[in-house]
């Protein structure tokens, strides 16, 4: 098996997109589709399934997919103890969610786009265990997580931070005097939120659902900006977490409500249990748990009394 073809499937099976893959290793599509057929060929078997527009792995291409992994792996480990580079270099597939793609990493990507040029990061939007699914099977090589639960199965964590979350509204909200709020005073207080499957939407329905017995009446935005807007315009409340609002705080733009979340988030930095990091990768995960240490430490500087 030549490994220029086991590039070109682990790209397939990691994106399922003979278009997408094309795009990120800058082939032809048309090569993809030869390069991937080659392949079957010299291994007498399908690789995938071809489901009209759609793809998916056949339960061969799934077995070859972690040993296609560690080969890629291994050859670049060859590669630099060979050559004695000393620029980190490969590939990192990271799941990340929104907000902190948004509001944790941007210090990290510009570090690692201007310090570690050979260093090719990949980004996938992808939450809770969808992420955890994708680290166990292999799909990604770093995930991050926003989770009240530290330890997962299967997986090894590295706690970032408490993620702390502040329930916002407008200034012109009813509730933007309330000196103090309990859990039954939401009950039929319009909430506006992100999509579902997002933690801390979940875990707030899931608490409001207790205490009020009955499902709450959310309003959904599809992004965190979105949802930011529609609490701003004055059409509910949203608990988000503090990082994605802090300007919003400081400009007046929206209030922070006297509500204590009784549950707490803490993100998370996770990869495969018993998986060999390479260079890079474990140079990934030191850089972003110190930027996001240091990125701590500067806001309870800046806000000892929050």
């Amino acid at each position: 098996m030549e490994l220029r073809l086991l590039v070109t499937f682990e790209k397939v099976a990691t994106v399922l997109s003979f278009t997408q893959a094309a795009a990120e290793l800058k082939y032809a599509q048309s090569s993809v589709t030869s390069q991937i057929r080659s392949l079957e060929t010299s291994l007498g078997t399908e690789l995938f399934d071809r489901l009209g527009s759609r793809i998916r792995l056949t339960e061969a291409g799934a077995r070859l997919l972690p040993y296609a992994r560690r080969i890629i792996e291994l050859s670049e480990e060859a590669r630099v103890a060979v050559t004695g580079a000393d620029e980190p270099a490969g590939a990192i597939n990271v799941g990340t969610m929104e907000s902190l793609t948004s509001y944790r990493l941007p210090a990290l990507l510009e570090l690692f786009h201007h310090r570690y040029p050979q260093v090719r990061l990949s980004l996938r939007p992808t939450l809770g265990d969808e992420t955890r699914q994708a680290l166990r099977q292999g799909v990604y090589d770093i995930g991050f997580l926003m989770e009240r639960e530290t330890e997962h199965a299967g997986l090894q964590t590295e706690v970032l931070t408490a993620e702390p979350l502040v329930l916002v509204c407008a200034p012109t909200h009813p509730l933007a005097d309330a000196a103090k709020l309990a859990t039954v005073d939401l009950a039929d207080i319009q909430l506006v939120g992100t999509e579902p499957g997002c933690p801390y939407r979940d875990l707030f329905e899931e608490e409001l659902r207790e205490r009020n017995g009955a499902p709450p009446p959310f309003m959904e935005f599809g992004t965190i900006e979105a949802t930011k807007r529609g609490v701003a315009g004055g059409l509910g409340v949203a608990l988000l977490p503090r990082m994605a609002v802090r300007e919003e705080l400081a400009s007046g733009t929206l209030l922070a409500l006297p509500w204590e979340p009784p549950f707490q988030l803490y993100t998370q930095v996770a990869w495969r249990e018993g998986k060999r990091l390479p260079r890079h990768v474990r140079l990934f995960i030191d850089e972003t748990m110190r930027l996001v240490r240091e990125q701590e430490s500067a806001s309870r500087s800046e806000e000892p009394n929050r």
